[in-house]
């Protein structure tokens, strides 16, 4: 399958890492020699860069979060333990369109992670980038977690909200909302702000994956899809 265009770039952008600061991490590194040098600053650029590639992933494309089983979002918790009573109060078909645009939302969203990666890289000190190849497995999903879960859900907020609102996802929630809110002797009322919940399952998805991803490329043979990956990972 073809990644998209937007990912092909950011691989691209992510090895223009100048080689002076590369020699600098390198130099940073345990062990490490003048020969094994432009072995280990092509690890770091492939590590970024298949980190990254791992957690954009396909979600951005459509479908990328409504037909993939794992990362399909859900009504919010407290919604989906009343769906039965939901379906019984004739909204069976709105609690369906709700979550297909909800899907739909959060893979628009996905397309605002490319800079945020990106800049992080950028701002990555000498150490913080040989720690990626030293840190053992989640150390680059982790680094990523710390240094762009803000910015993401700052992004990824406003565009969501925007998109649930213009896909009617915004209104089919509502009515749920309101409608079992209305229901006698509910204690536990639903709350219709949206935004921030598709927000977090989106970005804690691409975290998902970009985690799986590093985990493989760090273990797995079938994995290390570059020269520079299996000279460093090969014998771990």
């Amino acid at each position: 399958m073809k990644k998209p265009l937007m990912v092909l770039s950011l691989a691209l952008g992510l090895t223009a890492m100048s080689c002076g600061n590369l020699n600098q991490i390198t130099s940073a590194l345990p062990g490490m020699t003048s020969t094994t040098g432009n072995t280990q600053n092509t690890a770091i650029k492939d590590l970024l860069t298949n980190a990254v590639v791992a957690g954009i992933g396909n979600l951005g494309s459509s479908g990328g979060f409504l037909n993939n089983a794992m990362y399909k979002i859900l009504l919010p918790p407290e919604a989906q333990k009343v769906a039965s009573t939901l379906t019984s109060l004739g909204l069976g078909s709105v609690v369906n369109k709700a979550v297909t645009q909800i899907n739909h939302s959060a893979e628009g969203a996905v397309g605002l992670a490319k800079p945020i990666f990106v800049n992080a890289v950028k701002s990555m000190s000498i150490t913080d980038a040989a720690n990626l190849i030293t840190g053992g497995d989640g150390a680059i999903t982790n680094y990523f977690k710390t240094k762009t879960t803000s910015q993401l859900m700052s992004a990824f907020t406003p565009v969501i909200q925007k998109s649930l609102e213009q896909n009617d996802a915004t209104k089919y929630y509502n009515q749920i909302a309101e409608t079992y809110n209305k229901v006698p002797l509910v204690k536990n009322k639903l709350n219709p702000d949206l935004s921030n919940y598709v927000a977090t399952k989106a970005i804690d998805a691409m975290f998902s994956q970009m985690q799986t991803a590093e985990k493989d490329i760090r273990h797995d043979p079938a994995k290390q899809t570059t020269a520079a990956l299996k000279a460093i990972f090969g014998g771990k």
